[in-house]
């Protein structure tokens, strides 16, 4: 029998019994010569791992990324990380009535309120050319932008994730721009939107999510460079002038560091200011993701994309109100 709870609800030690969705399958080979498939399972609640033993031709073929399966097994922790022994997997089937959509986490913001956003930020970018390059290829790549993620894991991989990334990252810039008021917060604002961009090249779209042969050959970074390049054309801007490199900087330095994939280093102080906001956003999104499940006063996993550290969740969380 089937249960109500979720996958991110089962603690150490409990029975598994639900449906899911597979987010990835590698066939992989153990150290006895045996293929075993390699799986990451997804509901709206989260993520967790496991690994399917022994598996034969049949099994690799049907449990593919992107298919719901209905999953009995244990949940374990293995080296820190979550992960389910699974003691039985099926495919869902048509009179099961459920689709890979139902297990797909959804940003926090209606697609309609981030594009509401979106929108009204645009206007804040007062200089003609970037509100023109941004405005062209929002609009050429509209749909994708407010239901792709802004990764294949690690931080915002869910859908709507990179117009969420996106927003989070300008609700920071206002405050930033508030601050420092000698910032160039036209060009700010246009970096943010611009910044993560190429992800809709660099991604396959928000079920099983992988990375294009683009997207693992060059990169969301010069991907959506070469895009702003292209779109120069038909608006009859030069793309060599000092207005759209200033921009292009924005986006091809954003990463910071050279080693991160930025093809060069931020030169701009609205470019480190983007590079420092990208940071602090995508690491908050992964403490959060984290540090939410993990009991209170015991540590998390490991975070590999933090250096490997666990975070302590305190059995005393939030503000504490004075007493009288």
């Amino acid at each position: 029998m089937t249960t109500k709870k979720q996958l991110m609800d089962y603690a150490v030690d409990d029975a598994v019994d639900l449906f899911v969705l597979l987010k990835s399958a590698d066939v992989r080979t153990a150290k006895n010569g045996k293929p075993y498939i390699a799986l990451v399972f997804e509901d709206r609640s989260g993520e967790i791992s496991g690994k399917y033993w022994d598996a034969s031709p049949a099994d690799t073929e049907q449990f593919v990324a992107g298919q719901v399966v209905h999953l009995q097994g244990r949940r374990e922790k293995y080296q820190t990380h979550p992960q389910i022994k699974i003691t039985h997997m099926r495919l869902a089937t048509p009179g099961d009535g459920l689709s890979a959509a139902d297990f797909i986490e959804q940003a926090p913001m209606t697609r309609e309120a981030m594009e509401d956003y979106i929108n009204q930020t645009i206007f804040e970018i007062t200089q003609p050319t970037w509100q023109r390059l941004v405005r062209r290829l929002l609009t050429e790549f509209r749909d994708q932008f407010f239901t792709y993620p802004a990764a294949k894991s690690n931080h915002h991989a869910f859908k709507g994730g990179l117009a969420f990334h996106t927003i989070s990252i300008l609700r920071l810039a206002h405050s930033v721009t508030a601050q420092y008021p000698d910032l160039n917060a036209p060009l700010l604002y246009a970096g943010a939107i611009l910044h993560d961009l190429g992800k809709t090249i660099e991604l396959s779209g928000p079920e099983a999510t992988t990375y294009t042969l683009a997207g693992n050959l060059v990169g969301h970074i010069v991907l959506i460079d070469g895009e702003l390049v292209r779109a120069c054309d038909p608006l009859k801007l030069d793309p060599q002038a000092e207005d759209v490199l200033l921009l292009r900087h924005m986006i091809l330095a954003h990463h910071g560091l050279l080693e991160y994939g930025s093809p060069v280093r931020p030169a701009l102080r609205e470019a480190e200011v983007l590079h420092q906001l990208d940071e602090l956003d995508a690491s908050i999104m992964m403490l959060d993701t984290v540090v939410g499940h993990t009991a209170p006063g015991e540590f998390s996993e490991r975070v590999f994309a933090l250096d490997g550290r666990r975070f302590y969740r305190p059995n005393q969380s939030g503000p504490v109100t004075p007493q009288e």
